[in-house]
């Protein structure tokens, strides 16, 4: 009867098979985890016959000459774990490689966006908060410590001065929870619906092309193009901030970009800005506009666009608050 080898054990098995030199290059290429547990099945694989080793061989070469190339997806590799590992491990993998880049847990901190990680880190303990920016990369550090509030960045970096070695075992468990608190959650935030995906790409396109591939969307899936024009979020849809929240915007546009976008705004809105500023700077705005001249719909689009980033970074920071094209009214 021949051997009936795991996915773990017919890799330790073609690493054992292609000799050290090869072996060891291939271990160069594998992250710490990697060499560990493929280390581990090596250790206990114990006697492999010929025809088991062949079997091996002749399966991994079946794989990759089946097409020519591998590709690879979220996919194929989830069902590729699931049939060797319990679903437990399977789904917290796949949590794991869906979040942030990064090989070790400190490479994924590193490229989660600073507001995300500030928003986290301000419920933690002072000295949690100091290990984690002491990790990182300083200039990643230095963003994420402005966002955190006043008095416990001050705590935070009294501990970093005071910080000695942290002990092995306390840093893993400190990579334990960051692992399965906020990395899986952060992870399964990732998973968005691809209409949201879409319409955010739709409101960075111009608006020949936004209206042109609209149009076709709308013969190919009515419904589809439906959703995602209720998601958009437009220069337009501006009219649906209070007074506070057009100034809070006013003051963080700089000054050619608000009039280059206004230059293809409604009446309507242009009058919310206008009536948000002094009389003399909304003269000042008017006259601009009207100096400005003939200018090229992709400039204003561009503009435009520019400014309702803004508008979301804000709402992001608690700024503002914007109202989607899902919502009619606000609600508070």
């Amino acid at each position: 009867m021949s051997q009936r080898l795991t996915g773990p054990q017919k890799a330790a098995t073609l690493m054992l098979a292609i000799g050290e030199e090869h072996a060891a290059k291939i271990f160069g290429m594998l992250h710490e985890d990697e060499i560990r547990d493929l280390s581990l099945a090596m250790a206990a694989l114990g006697t492999v016959t010929a025809d088991a080793v062949e079997q091996v061989v002749r399966e991994f070469i079946e794989q990759i000459g089946q097409s020519g190339h591998l590709v690879g997806s979220f996919e194929s590799t989830e069902r590729l774990l699931l049939k060797t590992l319990p679903r437990e491990r399977v789904a917290q993998i796949m949590e794991e490689i869906r979040g942030p880049a990064g090989r070790t847990m400190w490479d994924k901190l590193g490229n989660v966006n600073e507001l995300v990680l500030a928003n986290y880190l301000k419920n933690e303990y002072p000295q949690t908060v100091a290990v984690v920016l002491s990790k990182i990369r300083p200039e990643h550090a230095a963003r994420v410590l402005a966002l955190l509030p006043e008095s416990f960045a001050m705590e935070v970096v009294m501990r970093m001065l005071r910080m000695e070695t942290v002990q092995k075992e306390a840093l893993e468990g400190l990579e334990k929870t960051l692992r399965s608190e906020f990395m899986s959650n952060l992870a399964r935030g990732q998973r968005r619906d691809a209409h949201e995906v879409m319409a955010e790409i739709f409101n960075n396109l111009d608006r020949a092309a936004e209206s042109r591939i609209l149009a076709a969307l709308e013969d190919r899936n009515r419904e589809s193009a439906e959703k995602i024009r209720a998601l958009m979020f437009t220069f337009e849809d501006l009219q649906r901030l209070d007074g506070a929240g057009v100034q809070a915007l006013l003051r963080a546009v700089p000054k050619d970009r608000l009039t280059l976008a206004l230059k293809g705004a409604s009446e309507t809105l242009r009058d919310l800005f206008f009536r948000n500023l002094s009389e003399r700077a909304s003269k000042l705005l008017k006259d601009d506009l009207a100096a400005l001249g003939p200018v090229r719909l992709r400039d204003v689009d561009e503009a435009q666009a520019q400014i309702v980033a803004q508008a979301k970074e804000l709402a992001a920071q608690g700024q503002i608050q914007l109202a989607d094209g899902r919502d009619e009214e606000m609600i508070s």
